[in-house]
């Protein structure tokens, strides 16, 4: 699998592992969680609300993400087209955020008072749309349980929405809403898109950072291509010098008479190479006809040996000496 027609998810992976790395090498990431009590009651910093989805905290957590995006957010940009999952992709972002900040309201008394760092929400929005569209592959049993190939996400997902409790599995929750509440007819927000003057500017500006997004072309050919040989260099009057020992004619005359022995026995020498013939099938069946009992590979070998021509004359002449 590539990312072709998938650069926005590309555009993702590329952006989530950038900001993660960027806030761990300048040891910022204290800014990108989102907590209710201070930051947000107190001191009134209103920014960590869309902050946080940026970067992740940890590199555990980006690892997970990271192949969460590879697996399932390729298949849903390739079924919505680009367009539509960048804009879907800023929808979810924003609701995702308005229920996040009600939910630190509404739960911060039952120990919700933090939600890590990281695009979780659009994650798991995400995975609730591959969980709706795409459907599995194949389906296998362990331990008599069935599964499909789409188990192995759904634990990533859970690793995800599990490791922080009780914080990491408010956004799992929100963006699991959020996905619903995008495919559901609540709201009719799926036929929103972004304006034509942004789309130009990302095809102009941000999609050559993406870089390139086909898939390797392979060569359909069963074969090999064959190389040029380099010629070889003509070698004049110079002496050639070797340790080889000089190699003679009864060797090769030696292995040609085992090599016509060895294909004699087997009758793979081909008609007219040596004394040994390759007999057809018509001839086999013709003989086997005139002489029944006599077995197949006595026939075969009778005309490999080329004596089936003087059996056949010997034949005749005692038909003829017998009618006169």
């Amino acid at each position: 699998m590539s990312f072709e027609h998938a650069p926005v998810t590309k555009g993702l992976m590329m952006g989530s592992a950038l900001t993660s790395i960027i806030g761990g090498i300048f040891d910022v990431k204290h800014y990108l969680h989102l907590q209710l009590v201070p930051h947000v009651s107190r001191n009134h910093q209103y920014w960590r609300l869309l902050l946080h989805h940026t970067a992740f905290s940890n590199s555990s957590d980006l690892l997970i993400a990271e192949i969460l995006l590879y697996g399932v957010s390729v298949h849903i940009e390739r079924q919505f087209g680009s367009v539509k999952f960048a804009s879907f992709t800023v929808v979810s972002v924003l609701l995702a955020t308005i229920l996040e900040f009600l939910a630190l309201i509404l739960f911060h008394n039952m120990g919700i008072n933090q939600i890590p760092s990281g695009p979780s929400a659009l994650l798991f929005s995400i995975l609730y749309q591959w969980y709706r569209l795409i459907p599995p592959a194949y389906y296998f049993r362990i331990f008599g349980i069935a599964a499909s190939n789409k188990v192995f996400m759904y634990i990533l997902a859970s690793q995800l929405a599990l490791g922080r409790l009780p914080g990491s599995f408010a956004p799992a929750v929100v963006g699991l809403l959020t996905g619903f509440i995008y495919r559901s007819e609540l709201v009719n927000i799926k036929s929103w898109r972004l304006s034509p003057s942004i789309i130009r500017f990302s095809t102009r500006f941000l999609l050559p950072l993406v870089g390139s997004t086909r898939a390797p072309r392979r060569s359909t050919r069963a074969r090999p291509e064959t190389t040029r040989q380099m010629p070889t260099p003509e070698i004049g009057n110079e002496e050639i010098i070797t340790t080889a020992r000089p190699s003679t004619g009864t060797e090769e005359t030696g292995g040609s008479v085992v090599r016509e022995w060895v294909n004699e026995l087997t009758g793979r020498n081909e008609q007219g190479t040596t004394g040994v013939r390759v007999p057809s099938d018509a001839e086999i069946t013709h003989l086997t006809t005139m002489f029944p009992n006599v077995q197949r590979a006595v026939i075969v070998g009778a005309l490999q040996r080329r004596l089936a021509f003087l059996l056949f004359y010997e034949i005749q002449c005692r038909a003829l000496t017998c009618d006169l």
